[in-house]
């Protein structure tokens, strides 16, 4: 993914919520960060030891409360999306990509309040959970519609590149981000409601 593209995810995850664990206590199955693992310049002991990622807490109207890491968009609205058929800017008032962006399905994306801009955090996200985007608001527009049942889809823009800028500044493409994601929900919106509008065809009658 890079400056512009789209990512429509199939799945995201709150990767802002961790538990502090002891200093060398011993590292469980799930996800840790090992701080002593990016000391400078070759690893080692760190006093702050390591943390692991909590799951969340959903509640759904009938359900039972369950523990989550992954929260699914809306498998209807997904396929939907995948239909789409949206020429995204290469261009924006100062500066023009290399290449046009690109609206990319399927991938996972995360979600933490915090601004990610750390090279080696967000390669460490990538490798732990595969996540391609990360930004502060999906996972909880997610889980708030999913717990009621409300039908929910994710389209993020890339803004930056979360600490891994190339020599050129994202500061002159960052709308490019908002006008691509924009258009993609504004062709969704639209199509839905083609889908709502048309009439049902009546069954024939043996």
């Amino acid at each position: 993914m890079s400056f512009g593209d789209v990512s429509v995810p199939k799945l995201v995850a709150y990767t802002g919520a961790w538990t502090w664990k002891k200093y060398k206590s011993l590292k469980e199955e799930s996800t840790e960060l090992n701080f002593g693992q990016f000391n400078v310049p070759n690893g080692g002991e760190n006093l702050l030891g390591s943390l692991k990622y909590r799951n969340e807490e959903l509640y759904s109207v009938g359900k039972p409360m369950e523990e989550v890491f992954w929260l699914p968009v809306d498998s209807a609205w997904f396929k939907i999306a995948e239909g789409l058929k949206v020429n995204l800017e290469r261009c924006n008032d100062t500066f023009c990509l290399p290449k046009t962006p690109q609206v990319v399905h399927g991938l996972k994306g995360a979600s933490a309040d915090m601004f990610l801009d750390n090279a080696e955090y967000r390669k460490f996200l990538f490798r732990e959970f595969a996540v391609s985007t990360i930004d502060e608001e999906s996972a909880a527009v997610v889980m708030t519609t999913t717990s009621p049942g409300v039908p929910v889809i994710v389209f993020r823009g890339v803004s930056d590149l979360a600490g891994g800028e190339p020599t050129w500044s994202s500061t002159s493409l960052m709308n490019l981000a908002s006008i691509n994601a924009l258009k993609v929900a504004v062709e969704f919106i639209a199509t839905i409601g083609r889908q709502m509008s048309t009439p049902l065809a009546q069954s024939s009658k043996n």
